[in-house]
């Protein structure tokens, strides 16, 4: 094990090594004290940020831990098992922001090698970001975090680790090629939690990795654009289906938009279309420039927000919003722009 002290994504770490790069001047012990034994640690001077450690098939207090990571990169985890959720690291972690804090995992899956019987070393996956906790279940509270950045690790990292991945499955019952429009989502905050029947669903779409997958948004684009012919014919005016126009292949990105199209009165239409696999809530993010053009062309813009989202059957649901979408989402700055004042 190299013990550097700066963080690197699949190194080993032993919980000194840990402490030296977060903790440097602080005494350590090993097997006692926070840094030598505690699974929450908060890093002295950073409010909000943490270092989990986390070791699965642990049980403490007669309670056995059900921990795990899927293929999407979700991790499900339990606190300590005497915390409630009124205790205040519990309610820190459900009001989470990964944009504006840090929670560091080290995971490893067995506490002894069972061959040499020395302690297993950690292995740093990355931040985590709050998805959901369960409120029906405390002491322990159940949580699921995405890990951010979330690539599969190679074949011999999961080997070292002993680490299975749990598949994830994307039921999605609606006929191949199919987008099916329903109403508008009310406003949920989803800081309050899921039921457990709701925490243990294995899909969970988290808004910053699916971003990345560009099959999935230009899934949804191409839905949309069918969709839109399809609008067109049925209202007697095919004559406009030809000139629809797929912004975003045609230019790329930077347009403000994705889709050009028409109304039946043969007024135009600029469409941006916001894809993801997960649910009708998720959070999804938009650009400035989109927001911008959105303001100018508010008589003219519509949001397709295409959700459940299934790649292998290229189906999914929608709902639109039409107009300046600062009027009608709550927006969250997430990065400025800075010069000299």
């Amino acid at each position: 094990m190299e013990n550097e002290l700066r963080l690197k994504l699949y190194q080993q770490y032993d919980r000194k090594a840990v402490h030296d790069i977060f903790d440097p001047f602080s005494p350590f012990s090993v097997g006692s004290g926070t840094w030598g034994i505690h699974g929450i640690v908060k890093i002295p001077n950073r409010e909000g940020d943490y270092v989990f450690f986390v070791t699965f098939g642990q049980a403490q207090l007669g309670h056995e831990f059900d921990e795990e990571v899927t293929e999407e990169g979700v991790l499900t985890w339990q606190s300590q098992p005497k915390q409630t959720l009124n205790d205040l690291d519990i309610i820190n972690f459900i009001n989470h922001d990964h944009l504006k804090n840090n929670i560091y995992l080290f995971l490893r899956t067995r506490k002894k090698n069972p061959i040499t019987k020395k302690s297993e070393p950690f292995t740093y996956l990355g931040k985590l970001a709050y998805i959901n906790h369960d409120t029906e279940r405390e002491a322990p509270v159940h949580f699921k975090w995405q890990i951010l950045n979330w690539s599969i690790p190679p074949q011999k990292i999961l080997q070292r680790m002993n680490l299975q991945l749990t598949p994830v499955v994307i039921k999605n019952d609606d006929e191949a090629g199919t987008l099916q429009q329903t109403d508008k989502p009310r406003n949920i905050n989803r800081r309050k939690g899921v039921t457990t029947r709701e925490f243990r669903a294995r899909h969970i779409d988290f808004s910053e990795s699916n971003e990345k997958n560009r099959e999935v948004g230009l899934g949804g684009e191409l839905l949309v654009l069918e969709k839109e012919k399809e609008i067109l014919g049925a209202g007697g005016r095919s004559d406009l289906m030809s000139r629809i126009l797929h912004i975003s292949v045609i230019e790329g990105d930077g347009a403000g938009y994705d889709i050009q199209s028409y109304r039946e009165d043969g007024s135009i239409k600029f469409i941006e279309v916001k894809t993801t696999t997960g649910g009708i809530n998720t959070p999804f993010v938009l650009t400035i420039n989109e927001v911008a053009f959105s303001k100018i062309h508010p008589d003219s813009y519509v949001l397709y927000r295409v959700y459940d989202y299934n790649p292998k059957t290229r189906s999914g649901k929608f709902y639109t919003l039409e107009g300046d979408i600062t009027k009608l989402l709550h927006l969250e700055p997430t990065q400025f722009r800075a010069s000299i004042n």
